[in-house]
């Protein structure tokens, strides 16, 4: 029989109801003839009250044990809708990631999935359960609860989806698909009916929340496709697939802009060590030092002195690393002797996406005349084939996003 994978978000498991919800679904896929397999979130807002707790019990958390607090949530999840489904005379089991056979490394937090033994979901399939699994999370080599970092759900479900050879993964969520911005941000943005890994897995890591960055680059590895649809409705979603495997099941790319995304992102911070000295080496030093640290460091500028023995280095992290990565900065700087260090979290990124522009030239020439239009100054700007992102003050950032949206013409129906 078909297996089908779905992935349930916490917002879809957010209370009883919903996941009564949640089973009638499943129930109805496994009525028409497939095996199911299904992965859920932690409820609601669990993992932040969990968070929450632990910092009221310390504020230095041993990284096992935070592991083993978080993972709880999903373990609820998992359960009840488990139960949920008994209730209306499916046969279903629930269990954990380890009990599914998803091996991480032997990194507490943020580790990756380095196989599935399928084992156990196989013989629970042939015994006819739904079989539903806890998200986010498995073993490592010694046995202990790993996570694998915040909104790892949707990798695991695409990591169970590739080793069950699943013809698709259905991530059910509170959107309906992936739009050109943030609907809330600009109500007449467009939802796509496709979108590339390339743009997909660009538009998760420059902020848009839809899908977990590392979900997108797993379905990338295994050519799995995505479809992004909502848990409230029947209707289609948003496919995420090879820019090929669109053009051949479109025929075309929806349209054939430069520009198919606009995401922002607000929670960063703004880095700048001054007047370190321009030799080789320094800049090994410095972002190997936040590496250690496991400081992930996004956009990176560095400019030269008239003298040209010294340069100024600018870079962005995640708001929540920025204490960590200023002392590692200063410490860094104080070996090199350079001038200071200076801050800004008082500041956010817009980008836009798409594989168009790199045969499109004057997408960066019309970004940066609608955002000067509009009055916004831009701090940093960095650029690859396929996006553009440039820093604005944070104030601005809604205001940057809906003058692009815009000007790009992405409320226009293809």
């Amino acid at each position: 029989m078909p297996i089908i994978v779905h992935k349930y978000g916490g917002t879809s498991v957010g209370n009883p109801e919903k996941i009564k919800n949640v089973a009638r679904r499943v129930k109805k896929v496994m009525e028409a003839g497939n095996e199911v397999v299904v992965v859920v979130s932690a409820m609601g807002h669990t993992t932040d009250e969990l968070i929450d707790l632990m910092h009221k019990v310390t504020s230095n958390p041993d990284p096992r044990e935070y592991d083993m607090l978080v993972s709880t949530g999903e373990q609820v999840s998992a359960a009840l809708l488990a139960m949920a489904l008994q209730a209306m005379g499916c046969p279903a089991i629930s269990l954990t990631g380890g009990q599914a056979g998803v091996v991480t490394e032997d990194i507490y937090r943020k580790a990756r999935i380095k196989e599935i033994k399928l084992d156990r979901i196989k013989k629970e399939l042939k015994d006819g359960k739904a079989v539903v699994i806890t998200g986010f999370q498995g073993i490592d080599s010694k046995g202990d609860i790993i996570t694998i970092g915040r909104g790892g759900s949707d990798t695991s479900a695409v990591a169970l989806a590739a080793a069950l050879k699943a013809d698709v993964c259905d991530i059910y969520t509170d959107v309906d698909g992936v739009y050109t911005t943030d609907p809330r941000i600009v109500p007449e943005a467009r939802k796509l009916k496709y979108i590339s890994y390339e743009e997909m897995l660009e538009l998760a890591s420059l902020g848009a929340q839809v899908l977990h960055p590392r979900s997108v680059e797993c379905a990338s590895i295994y050519n799995m496709v995505i479809h992004l649809r909502s848990s409230s409705k029947e209707d289609e979603g948003t496919y995420i697939m090879s820019a090929a495997r669109i053009a051949k099941e479109a025929g075309k790319m929806e349209k054939q802009e430069a520009v198919r995304g606009i995401a922002l992102d607000e929670n960063i911070a703004k880095i700048g060590i001054l007047h370190v000295p321009d030799r080789p080496g320094t800049a090994a030093r410095l972002f190997g030092a936040l590496a250690k640290e496991k400081v992930n460091v996004d956009m990176i500028v560095q400019s030269i002195h008239s003298q040209g023995t010294l340069a100024d280095m600018a870079f962005t992290v995640e708001r929540a690393d920025l204490k960590r990565a200023v002392e590692v900065t200063e410490r860094i700087a104080g070996e090199l002797k350079a001038e200071k260090v200076v801050s800004d979290s008082d500041v956010s990124k817009v980008s836009l996406v798409g594989v168009g522009m790199v045969s499109q030239p004057g997408t960066a020439s019309k970004m940066f005349e609608t955002l000067a239009f509009e009055k916004i100054n831009i701090q940093m700007i960095t650029t690859s084939e396929i996006k553009i992102s440039c820093v604005v003050k944070a104030e601005q950032g809604k205001q940057a996003v809906r003058a692009l949206h815009k000007a790009f013409g992405l409320d226009k129906v293809a």
